[in-house]
């Protein structure tokens, strides 16, 4: 401690007193710098100043390139949800205008045949006129030949089918779309989506053509065949082995799954199929009789005389039936009726298909079990105690030998 002595007289008219005074001055406690002792670097500078990262720049490249890498996912994603779009948009506006086809080319062909077979008859009454009976003929004879013309080409195209595609069309295209943007929203998506969208696009594409010339789909076929517009594929697996539950799947739901597939088999589809080849048949005969009958009244119409009453009798008649013919076939969408058919049959073999190539797929790459028994049981219109006993009655019915006495499908 250092001390300061300050010696002060105080003088007095009778003596002088001596006063000591001290400060006291603590010690800090010395720092010790050694020579080793540097100064804060630069990079515990810039860290502490905000211009600089903790992470290593080989990991920041990383991460980068993760990162174009997702983007570039993404928006391969987004892409392809733009195209389907406008798909969708296309078939849908399509569908109205082929749907507007059918009623008007029907209206337009039924008004030529009733006016045609109008005239033959009346050409029948004026027999005895020579310049009016030419013109009656004439007249009748043109428009049931136009009316053949244009019959054969409505019934070779089946505008009310053709509609139905476009409407089937629109339908998955925004089942698409909506699959797409429900992955984009979960933020999940890798190459294997991009392929997969791409793939269901190209397949859609394939089974609903837009053009008409070369590229539109046989409306008569010799055999009623499934509408498919989900790709192929051939996934290498094998099937649960281990019966503890593993992704949500164990051997007994690969089981139920199975015999739930053998209703659709056995009932839905063989229902269908059977279905689409009546309606098949039926607008066959009907697309053959329409333009048949009006021919037979063109060439009728050309000899009307006066010397025979059936000569006016057979193209009215004729005309008469063919208008009946048209409207039941046109007016009633038999066309639109085999392709909906068609489309339900195509639905429960893509059913078929996606539960086969789910149990035939390695055990860590399926869909979870628990939610794809869910969606199945969704799209047959069933509850999950109603899609298992579903599948126990197939069992009992396989064991006993007898047949299931309901449909897989409660929609349709």
């Amino acid at each position: 401690m250092a001390s300061l002595n300050t010696s002060s007289f105080l003088s007095s008219s009778k003596r002088v007193v001596p006063v000591n005074a001290s400060i006291n001055v603590p010690k800090f406690p010395e720092i010790p710098f050694s020579s080793s002792s540097k100064l804060p670097s630069r990079m515990l500078f810039e860290e502490l100043n905000g211009f600089s990262h903790s992470i290593l720049p080989s990991q920041n490249t990383n991460l980068t390139v993760s990162q174009s890498h997702d983007d570039l996912i993404r928006s391969e994603l987004y892409v392809i949800l733009e195209a389907v779009a406008d798909r969708v948009e296309m078939h849908h506006n399509i569908g109205e205008q082929r749907d507007n086809w059918n009623t008007l080319l029907l209206n337009s062909i039924n008004m030529i045949t009733l006016a045609a077979s109008t005239m033959a008859g009346v050409a029948g009454v004026a027999a005895s006129n020579g310049a009016a009976l030419l013109a009656f003929k004439l007249s009748s004879g043109l428009l049931f030949s136009a009316a053949t013309g244009m019959l054969v080409i409505m019934n070779k195209l089946q505008p009310s089918q053709l509609a139905e595609e476009q409407r089937n069309a629109t339908r998955l295209f925004r089942q698409l779309q909506n699959e797409i943007e429900t992955k984009l929203a979960i933020g999940k998506v890798n190459e294997k989506d991009v392929k997969a969208a791409m793939a269901k696009v190209l397949a859609l594409d394939k089974a609903y053509p837009l053009p008409l010339l070369g590229a539109m789909i046989e409306k008569f076929p010799n055999k009623f065949e499934h509408a498919t517009w989900w790709p192929s594929s051939s996934p290498k697996g094998t099937t649960f082995q281990s019966k503890e539950a593993k992704n949500g799947w164990n051997e007994g739901l690969e089981m139920e799954l199975k015999e739930v597939m053998e209703v659709v088999k056995k009932k839905d589809i063989e229902d269908y199929e059977r279905l689409g080849n009546l309606v098949l048949k039926v607008n066959k005969s009907l697309a053959i009789a329409g333009p048949l009958l009006t021919g037979v009244a063109a060439v009728g119409s050309m000899f009307i005389s006066p010397e025979s009453s059936w000569s006016a009798i057979v193209p009215a008649v004729a005309g008469a039936l063919s208008t009946a013919i048209n409207g039941f076939e046109h007016g009633g969408q038999v066309g639109m009726v085999a392709e909906m058919y068609r489309n339900c049959a195509g639905f429960f073999e893509m059913l078929e298909d996606s539960v086969q190539e789910a149990i035939e797929e390695d055990v860590e790459r399926r869909e979870n079990g628990e939610l794809f028994e869910m969606k199945l049981a969704l799209k047959l219109g069933r509850s999950l105690s109603q899609l298992r006993d579903l599948a126990k009655k197939s069992a009992y019915s396989r064991v006993e030998g007898a047949d299931v006495d309901e449909f897989a499908s409660k929609l349709f």
